[in-house]
């Protein structure tokens, strides 16, 4: 006996790779991040009916946590406009007070802080905020291990990733895991990949759309190197290229084009010495960073965060001792090259370590 059968009549729906790749100009709908997306030739980029002008009268950048000598870690979030001049301002409080170094991200309307050191236990916490009000935070979810601290954080307008650090809730072993998050949602995050050596980070913000960056750290001596992943996929991390110093703790912002990596310290075996250099790099392309000038004071760089528009860098660096903790704010004009200038100040000059985030900077 024959049997005829076809497709239609088993009436089985399969879903098909296209045949060809998207033309500039398409249209998709991103159903992680629930938002419509364009691709422009290169890359699928969100469409946008807001924007950080809107929101909050421009860009506006956010520094939280910190530690105090004699006062222990601090839950203070305070926060900028980027696009102008000026001092901080209070915005609330962390669910949790640690050191927030190299650990916050954003995308346009909330800004998230993944984990933490409160010595001497590691913080699991993540919290977020909405960026265009101001308020205390908001519990999120739990970083992977138990507790996270001094990794790194790279954020576009999907997904918040937490890269490297100390893991565990009292560990002081480097690990190499990279967790993330979807930044619209709560939860715990979850596992992404692992980065190219286990080290203490703490660069927070380098980001394209479509690639975060990791730059520097010690493990246990100071690093030069620098990590990227691709935001849209699960994996380990790939070299980028090199530093031009060996360093740890520097500060880390970019727009969609430019990396800024600026600040830190460098150990020489019985003192902690800042550094006042900041690098840049191209972030669509691999390579060593490039010379890119000074900040304004070598002395009190130790620690350094960052909150970018898509032209300025804005930088709050610090020195860890209680003689020469410092309030200093300075910014950089991202596509040129050349020394920092004086921007402001933030309320209080006694608390190092905090981390840094905007709604307007390059993975957006």
């Amino acid at each position: 006996m024959l049997v005829y059968w076809s497709w239609r009549s088993l009436n089985i729906s399969m879903e098909y790779p296209s045949l060809d790749t998207a033309k500039a100009g398409a249209i998709r709908f991103n159903t992680d991040s629930s938002q419509l997306e364009i691709y422009d030739g290169n890359q699928w980029t969100g469409i946008l009916s807001t924007s950080p002008e809107l929101q909050t009268g421009g860009t506006r950048g956010i520094f939280a946590g910190g530690y105090t000598q004699g006062g222990g870690n601090q839950d203070e979030i305070e926060f900028i406009n980027v696009s102008t001049t000026g001092n901080a301002q209070d915005f609330g409080n962390l669910t949790v007070s640690r050191r927030q170094q190299g650990q916050s991200g954003a995308d346009r309307t909330r800004s998230v802080f993944m984990g933490g050191r409160a010595s001497p236990a590691n913080k699991d916490t993540i919290d977020f905020i909405t960026i265009a009000s101001t308020g205390n935070a908001t519990d999120f979810g739990n970083l992977t291990g138990g507790g996270g601290s001094n990794g790194a954080t790279a954020s576009n307008s999907t997904r918040a990733l937490s890269h490297s650090g100390q893991r565990g809730s009292t560990g002081t072993t480097k690990l190499n895991i990279i967790d993330y998050i979807i930044i619209q949602s709560t939860g715990d995050a979850v596992d992404f990949g692992d980065a190219t050596v286990a080290r203490v980070t703490q660069t927070g913000g380098l980001n394209s759309p479509t690639r975060g960056v990791f730059a520097g750290g010690y493990s246990p001596t100071e690093l030069n190197t620098i990590d990227y992943v691709t935001f849209s996929t699960l994996g380990n991390a790939a070299d980028f290229g090199d530093l031009n110093l060996t360093i740890r703790r520097p500060g880390g912002g970019s727009n969609a084009i430019r990396g800024i990596i600026a600040g830190g310290n460098q150990y020489d075996g019985s003192n902690i010495n800042g550094v006042n250099n900041i690098d840049f790099i191209t972030l669509a392309t691999l390579g060593d960073a490039k010379d890119f000038g000074d900040l304004t004071s070598s002395d009190n760089t130790d620690t350094a965060a960052m909150a970018c528009s898509p032209t300025r860098a804005a930088i709050f660096h610090s020195d860890t001792s209680t003689p020469n903790v410092t309030n200093i704010i300075d910014y950089v004009q991202i596509m040129t090259t050349g020394n920092a200038i004086d921007f402001g100040d933030m309320n209080t000059n006694t608390i190092w370590g905090r981390g840094g985030s905007s709604n307007g900077h390059g993975g957006l």
